[in-house]
């Protein structure tokens, strides 16, 4: 696909090449939105080799998921951004990396803490911190631990002391806060 050989691509014309699974198009969205995507996973997976593990897990979900994006429901990146930040959760949770937190020996209990203070999150990029900085206080605190921190609605609920019904609601005034000015 000629397209592709352009230095970016409007986001029909990535959909198009995804859904049509072009295999050029993976490179393309890597070098587009791997350093936003990793931001959103390192946020959640503050160890470095976990954080790309679920990155490169992410594109291959992207890939094998495109078909069901929707973009009545969204655009490309937030749907990305969806299933990073669902991935990231998803191995949080699992047994497997509970495990690995048990085992871990003081030396690399060491250098996994230096790593983690190397890595950095930039949402300037898309202008997002700033428009979250923008939103209520009550509504950054709950996007915060949700969104950033990976914490599950009740216990981000637990965490503001808060009930689960108002952490619902102030989440989704905040999304639609940031949709209104996103746009």
């Amino acid at each position: 696909m000629s397209a592709l050989k352009k230095l970016t691509l409007t986001e029909p014309e990535l959909v198009l090449a995804l859904q049509s699974k072009d295999p050029a198009i993976l490179k393309t969205l890597y070098s587009m939105y791997s350093s936003s995507l990793y931001g959103v996973i390192s946020r959640i997976i503050t160890h470095t080799e976990l954080a790309e593990d679920v990155l490169q897990e992410t594109f291959v979900k992207i890939w094998q998921s495109a078909s069901h994006y929707d973009n009545t429901k969204g655009r490309l990146f937030t749907w990305m951004m969806n299933i990073a930040r669902n991935l990231s959760i998803d191995k949080l949770r699992s047994k497997d990396f509970k495990n690995s937190l048990k085992n871990q020996d003081i030396e690399n209990n060491v250098s996994f803490v230096d790593e983690q203070n190397k890595v950095t999150f930039n949402p300037d990029v898309l202008g997002v911190k700033q428009l979250v900085e923008n939103l209520k206080p009550d509504l950054q605190a709950v996007l915060d631990l949700v969104y950033y921190k990976g914490f599950t609605h009740v216990e981000a609920a637990e965490k503001l002391e808060l009930p689960l019904g108002t952490v619902k609601t102030r989440i989704r005034l905040a999304i639609i806060e940031l949709r209104r000015n996103f746009n």
